[in-house]
């Protein structure tokens, strides 16, 4: 692959583009899933899954196939998305409230990415979660407001026996779609879609699934009626015999199901069935909100965005959760469709969601603001077969570490040990080389890419 290695105010330059009169600036659909990894049709990864609607967004722009968030976890991936700025910067590793992100974005000098836009005259429009709430009050010019996850009558009940012995659940939701808060934000867009806006609108809709509990009505649950035959992700019982002891304690977070318990009590083909029912769910309404555009006066000039906060183990590594630095838990779908770009390409270099704020400033032509630590994608989308960067990094639970190249996954926790995966010959992340002495220069490279934590926003830049 070639390189594009530049920093994002080499990127962000009025050579490479012709900045737009406020007349000219597209408008900005910002869609995002929650938990949604990268189990959709266009990338090939499930064979089971059925996306019709975020799989015809990615034939018409431009995917990112390694795509992966700075934190998996919602609200620091989500305080990193919204500011551009790694997570040892902002210094958001836990769920902070939204209003303390903009703060320190603020303090910073900088600027949410929906505020960014607002000062730069765009009308801003928010539904659904955005941030790890929603957005802070009155940072938008209009807000839908936000749902919650699905709540059953007495709290104390579960669709699914099994999971009352875990801190989750997943069954069929016994509530009609207009009860359901992705309906709600998918109809709020759409209506907004059908009004008349004077200036160009930044329009974000979070869609909460497939977030856990898994829950949505049954007929969503009916396009994959029989869970036994459903394909299982790969699992050892011994591929963690091999990682350090820091590995267990940073990346089991326990409470979720785990995949033996799961086996044990023959659980794990219908915890699937959930998972693959509430995406497809959620495939479903960011296809009203696109058909919605793609009947408006808005179609020809509007950039649109599909992305998820991280990724999510079905049972991978012996884990259903996201909270850890291994693969499944960082890697997001990420397509960007945008006029006067070419559709249906595929980028396979590494890449982060904290390039979306700077790569929408370029395509809207506004000003570069110098504080995104993000790098814009835009040329990627001219060129696809370039890069911007070697690897791209994800932090979780303080200094924990891991870095993306596309061959290598390499993870280093707080105590010096790590684990390296080679996923040329081992996607599934089941031999650990970090201490083969066939690969320590592969190891002495990629940690020259591991970030600074100090807890002070001091990050080593990449």
């Amino acid at each position: 692959m070639k390189s594009l290695i530049l920093t994002a105010a080499t990127i962000i330059s009025p050579m490479l583009i012709q900045p737009a009169t406020a007349e000219q600036r597209p408008n900005i659909l910002f869609i995002s899933a929650d938990d949604m990894n990268d189990w959709l049709g266009y990338t090939g990864k499930n064979p089971d899954v059925i996306t019709p609607n975020i799989d015809k967004l990615a034939s018409e722009g431009t995917v990112f196939l390694q795509a992966h968030c700075q934190n998996p976890i919602c609200g620091p991936s989500r305080a990193s998305i919204m500011t551009s700025m790694y997570s040892s910067t902002i210094d958001v590793m836990t769920q902070v409230s939204d209003d303390v992100v903009a703060k320190k974005a603020n303090k910073m000098g900088s600027r949410l990415m929906h505020e960014y836009f607002r000062d730069h005259g765009y009308k801003t429009m928010a539904v659904g979660k955005i941030m790890h709430k929603h957005v802070p009050k009155g940072s938008v010019d209009m807000s839908g407001g936000r749902g919650d996850w699905g709540r059953l009558p007495n709290k104390n009940d579960s669709l699914n026996f099994k999971s009352r012995f875990t801190i989750t659940d997943w069954g069929a939701y016994p509530e009609s779609d207009e009860g359901m808060s992705d309906y709600k934000a998918a109809k709020w867009a759409i209506d907004r879609l059908q009004e008349d806006h004077d200036k160009p609108f930044l329009l974000m809709v979070g869609f909460i699934r497939p977030h856990v509990p898994w829950f949505v009505p049954k007929k969503w649950f009916d396009f994959y009626p029989d869970p036994e035959k459903l394909t299982l992700p790969p699992y050892s019982p011994n591929e963690l015999d091999d990682v350090p002891e820091m590995s267990k304690k940073v990346n089991l977070y326990h409470g979720m199901p785990q995949t033996d318990w799961l086996i044990k009590e023959k659980q794990w083909p219908n915890m699937v069935q959930a998972y693959l029912a509430s995406i497809t769910f959620a495939d479903h309404y960011v296809g009203e909100v696109l058909n919605a555009l793609e009947s408006s006066k808005y179609k020809d000039n509007t950039i649109v965005i599909f992305w998820s906060d991280h990724g999510y183990h079905l049972g991978e590594k012996g884990i259903t959760q996201k909270h850890s630095l291994w693969e499944r838990s960082s890697h997001v779908p990420l397509i960007i469709k945008a006029p006067n770009h070419k559709g249906g390409q595929k980028n396979t270099s590494p890449v982060g969601l904290i390039d979306m704020y700077p790569t929408l400033v370029e395509l809207a032509g506004l000003p570069a603001n110098d504080k995104l630590e993000g790098i814009s994608l835009a040329p990627l989308m001219k060129k696809p077969a370039e890069s911007v960067r070697k690897g791209i990094t994800t932090t979780y639970s303080g200094n924990n570490h891991a870095v993306q190249t596309d061959r290598y996954r390499y993870i280093k926790y707080r105590d010096g040990s790590a684990e390296l995966y080679d996923h040329n010959n081992d996607y599934k992340e089941w031999v650990n080389l970090a201490n083969n002495p066939e690969y320590q220069k592969v190891v002495e490279e990629l940690d020259q890419l591991i970030p600074v934590y100090t807890g002070d926003g001091h990050h080593q830049k990449h």
